[in-house]
């Protein structure tokens, strides 16, 4: 297998290299962290033009189809700036959703848009109690005239309050955690009925529970077939997963430079503490996690489009509890290894620990995809 990059993807890479050092520096970082709305305008209109929200467009409405190994490369980079901007949750979720279920007529409203930065769209998904399980939902939409009623909640919604439009799930016939019978719907954020509650999440990003009472939405807003969105859904998280591993690899290598770099100007009896074997030995075990966590993200960014879903869900977990172990163990010794100065807002390695430690959190932890990974290989573990 050809793990080279072609001259358009190390030209990417470069591009997005100057981008991070540029745009996306540490201090620029800090002013986005501490706005009202938690993210920047102008990043987001540069993200769009240079071409990196188009990349689960399709070429005939501008984009650049699915660009697997680009996207893992943007992730990367958005690993390594801490990019806070809801990258993972519109340009990869939604857009993907939007462009596997939507009809002609909604793919060419809303795509285009999507791609050029007009549009912001925030998948609306995971409810209380769901622990990781999509099949799970509450919200309901009932049919009342030419349209839908939905009435529910849900939680954790990233950047909500920025989103011009919420993909939502919601039951539209059977039970509580039955796979069929969800549904999909496109509704502007600003429709009656809606609110949220907003809050910051342990790495400073914004999200929201946004509550659904009694909101009136056309029959258009409806994505793909009524009561089979739940395989769209799974397609998509698990290209979510993907993703959000190829970000982890991008934090995890600078997390590790850092550190070593510290350890090489910090001294300790007059000697770089570098230099003590002990150090030396928890550094290479540190290395050992990031250079396995990068394999398994390659694998996941691979499998990420398989067709069969129990053969991508297998790998996408392997790469997902693979990629948790080593956010816990490599954040957890660059805090250490930094000493107090590790836990500072004013050090970089303190926002990295953060990140990692949400993105081992998110789309299930590390205990749930071993889990996941166990059944899928021993049906009687169901």
């Amino acid at each position: 297998m050809d793990f080279n990059l072609t001259k358009e993807q190390q030209m990417l890479t470069e591009m997005l290299q100057r981008f991070g050092a540029k745009e996306y520096s540490f201090e620029n970082r800090r002013k986005i962290l501490q706005s009202t709305d938690g993210l920047s305008r102008e990043v987001w209109s540069t993200l769009a033009q240079m071409g990196l929200l188009s990349l689960q467009v399709p070429e005939e409405h501008g984009g650049m189809g699915a660009a697997g190994i680009e996207t893992m490369l943007t992730m990367q980079a958005m690993g390594r700036a801490l990019v806070l901007e809801p990258y993972l949750e519109s340009a990869i979720l939604a857009t993907v959703l939007i462009r596997d279920l939507g009809s002609s007529a909604q793919k060419k409203a809303l795509l285009p848009a999507l791609a050029a930065g007009e549009l912001i769209a925030i998948p609306a998904h995971v409810e209380r109690g769901s622990r990781y399980d999509l099949a799970r939902v509450h919200t309901s939409a009932v049919r009342r005239g030419d349209g839908y009623v939905l009435n529910g909640g849900k939680t954790l919604v990233v950047h909500a309050g920025a989103a011009d439009l919420l993909v939502v799930s919601a039951r539209t016939d059977g039970k509580i955690d039955d796979e069929a019978g969800i549904s999909l719907f496109a509704i502007e954020r600003s429709a009656k009925g809606i609110s949220l509650e907003s809050y910051p999440t342990l790495d400073g990003r914004r999200a929201a529970d946004v509550t659904f009472r009694e909101v009136q939405v056309p029959s258009e807003a409806l994505l793909g077939p009524l009561g089979g969105a739940y395989p769209a859904l799974v397609q998509a998280w698990d290209l979510g997963i993907a993703a959000l591993s190829a970000e982890a690899v991008g934090a995890l290598e600078t997390i590790f430079q850092l550190t070593v770099e510290y350890t090489k100007t910090r001294k300790q009896f007059d000697v770089p503490i570098s230099r003590f074997q002990a150090l030396q030995h928890r550094m290479v075990d540190m290395l050992i996690h990031v250079e396995q966590a990068k394999s398994m993200a390659y694998l996941a960014a691979m499998r990420s489009s398989e067709g069969d879903p129990v053969a991508r869900g297998r790998a996408i977990s392997a790469a997902k509890v693979r990629i948790g172990q080593a956010c816990r163990s490599v954040g957890q010794e660059a805090v250490q290894l930094h000493g107090g100065m590790g836990v500072t807002e004013e050090l970089s390695v303190s926002h990295y620990f953060k990140r990692l430690t949400a993105i081992e959190l998110s789309f299930g932890d590390t205990e749930h995809h071993l889990e996941k990974f166990a059944r899928s290989r021993d049906p009687a573990l169901s």
